[in-house]
């Protein structure tokens, strides 16, 4: 492979970006870039994204930039690792995500009737329960990820329940909030075992109301820590 092609200069390309990986995982390559593996590569992926989201709250385009090339390169780093143990190749990924783009797509690709943006996200939903094969709201839920940060976790199955059920209203949802909340006392809290789990019932919970008003309970957390960090620190 030919390195001097790939000097340092003004502009580059996206294909530069998959021969300068090739060369870093090659026999002749970095010692580091060369062992990693999809595994060794999960937290830089997550951390990766992360920062996208910091640069686009605090308005940074410059460093939007920057951030997005560090996911794309993290995107082509699993795909050569792929194509190396001939698992995968860019181009099938590539391949995948245009065919699920233009499917998921009727109202443009196709004759699909969907006018708004709300009637596109339904459609999506239903195209890709279809394209997954799940039988059931159920299956769809069991199927959402683990690894997933347990806040975005619990908004994708209440977003799979409320599909199913039409009854979700804001005020069951603030009542059985009251609820759980009420039912608190000082015996029950004190034994680790319960207080775990009301907890987990009221941050559910939460997620729900969150869910119904169409509020993102993941930034609306992160606002809170926010205010209450800049607030902790105006008295300190």
């Amino acid at each position: 492979m030919n390195k001097e092609n790939l000097k340092l200069r003004e502009n580059y390309g996206f294909d530069d970006l998959k021969k300068i990986m090739e060369i870093l995982i090659s026999e002749d390559g970095c010692p580091w870039d060369k062992i990693q593996t999809h595994e060794t590569l999960k937290p830089y992926i997550i951390e990766e994204c992360y920062e996208v989201i910091d640069a686009i709250n605090k308005k940074n385009v410059s460093n939007l930039c920057e951030e997005l090339g560090d996911v794309l390169l993290q995107v082509v780093f699993h795909s050569i690792i792929g194509e190396k143990n001939g698992e995968f190749s860019l181009n099938e990924v590539i391949d995948g995500i245009s065919k699920k783009m233009i499917y998921r797509h009727p109202n443009v690709f196709s004759d699909g009737k969907a006018k708004t943006a709300e009637d596109v996200l339904i459609d999506w939903e239903k195209l890709k329960q279809k394209e997954k094969g799940y039988k059931s709201p159920l299956e769809a839920m069991k199927n959402i990820p683990e690894a997933l940060p347990a806040l975005i976790r619990a908004e994708k199955v209440l977003k799979k329940a409320h599909g199913a059920e039409e009854n979700f209203s804001p005020e069951k949802a603030i009542d059985a909030l009251k609820e759980t909340v009420n039912s608190i006392t000082v015996e029950n809290i004190q034994n680790s075992g319960d207080s775990a789990n009301i907890i987990g019932e009221i941050l559910l919970l939460i997620v729900n109301i969150s869910k119904i008003l169409k509020i993102n309970p993941e930034f609306a957390l992160t606002n809170a820590t926010e205010k209450f960090i800049n607030k902790f620190e105006c008295n300190a």
